[in-house]
């Protein structure tokens, strides 16, 4: 990637994400059709960049910091004061849509670690997204936003524990649960730093020099995604759990003020890099997935979200906006496809077609997901009309 094609490319990545701001849509789409317009494959109008090591490194970093902010995001506290919402809502999501993803995945791929990958990205939804239009629609103060945000949280952790053997599970069973054996022990680790060292942490962080202080955040997040890389695991894992030790300090706002607009920059060049892998040309392997996992989606989400807001003692009308707000999926997807893709245990065939259809499930249901989550209020008034009072006589 020359500097003459990067600014050609982070040009058209503004252009696309304010076209979709303006209209009411996640930028992620956008990123995606920016790397599919200009990458190697169908369709080749303006085939300007091909995949690299400078695209690969710079992808890596932009996974790096998206996971390291949306660790920043999850806390102990959080949890805890949401754990009802957490366990039991979280629960019945976990249920339901993976349950539904992993009979996609078998009737795609077979009883296969492939098929365990496409249910992991058909269950977790897009936290970027949600959160962003719960933000735009002004619905942060709603009753039923407890609950969409603790099945966020629920689905962060699981996914967490997923990423961490990704990229290297699917092989014997000994070497797979030895593998989930360490990132069960990394995750168990980076929370107990995170509650026990936390402010040891803070302290160093606050008395060090603005300079020094950006240096040393940069090296720790890296250095965890790097030893998560070591043991075997994804850099994905370790970025996110570095998130979550500094998500308990005092410093974490001043970690995503001055980190903020590099999360931005870099994440939006790995969706980018991702788009660029996207061939529409295979679109014809994956149409029925696509369709399955989208109707998987549909039901599973806006069902599941719906009963776990009833059980949680929601009104009817509030449970559909919960299960309506968790449709849209994006970068957890295309984070899974992106780690699955360099597993050696999954063949390049099958390789090809999980990342054409994260990209494709991704531009759907975070289309899908934004437009419904815009109307639905108006879809509960009609399907859950209020009681009329009538006159005694």
């Amino acid at each position: 990637m020359t500097l003459a094609q990067l600014s050609i490319t982070v040009a058209l990545l503004a252009g696309l994400g304010l076209i979709a701001s303006r209209v009411g849509l996640s930028a992620i789409p956008a990123y995606l059709l920016a790397g599919l317009l200009l990458g190697p494959n169908e369709p080749k109008v303006l085939s300007l960049i091909r995949p690299s090591e400078v695209t690969d490194f710079v992808a890596e970093i932009g996974l790096v910091f998206l996971l390291f902010f949306l660790g920043l995001e999850f806390t102990l506290g959080r949890l805890v004061r949401s754990r009802w919402h957490a366990v039991v809502g979280g629960t019945i999501d976990l249920l339901a849509n993976a349950g539904l993803g992993l009979v996609v995945g078998a009737a795609a791929f077979g009883l296969s670690f492939a098929a365990l990958v496409l249910a992991a990205a058909i269950y977790v939804s897009s936290s970027a997204i949600t959160v962003k239009a719960l933000i735009d629609f002004r619905r942060l103060a709603d009753d039923e936003t407890d609950l969409v945000l603790a099945i966020l949280v629920a689905e962060d952790l699981v996914i967490g524990l997923v990423l961490g053997f990704a990229s290297g599970g699917g092989g014997a069973a000994g070497e797979t649960l030895a593998l989930v054996g360490r990132a069960l022990a990394f995750v168990g680790v980076s929370l107990a730093v995170s509650k026990w060292l936390s402010g040891a942490i803070d302290r160093l962080l606050d008395w060090l020099p603005r300079e020094f202080f950006l240096l040393a955040v940069f090296a720790f997040v890296m250095g965890a995604a790097a030893l998560a890389g070591e043991l075997g695991l994804s850099e994905a894992v370790g970025a996110l759990m570095a998130g979550v030790v500094l998500s308990e300090t005092s410093v974490r706002a001043a970690v995503e003020e001055r980190f903020f607009s590099f999360r931005d920059v870099f994440a939006a060049l790995f969706f980018f890099v991702f788009g660029l892998s996207i061939d529409v040309a295979r679109i014809d392997s994956v149409v029925w997935i696509l369709a399955g996992a989208v109707a998987a989606t549909l039901v599973g989400k806006v069902g599941g979200g719906y009963i776990a807001g009833l059980v949680g003692g929601l009104t009817r009308r509030e449970s559909l906006n919960a299960g309506v707000a968790l449709v849209a999926h994006g970068e957890f997807t295309i984070i899974l496809a992106q780690i699955a893709s360099r597993n050696a245990q999954i063949s390049s065939s099958t390789q090809e077609k999980l990342v054409a259809f994260a990209g494709l499930y991704v531009l759907v249901t975070a289309t899908v997901g934004v437009a419904l989550m815009k109307e639905s209020k108006a879809f509960g008034r009609r399907l859950f009309r209020a009681p009329r009072l009538t006159q005694g006589g």
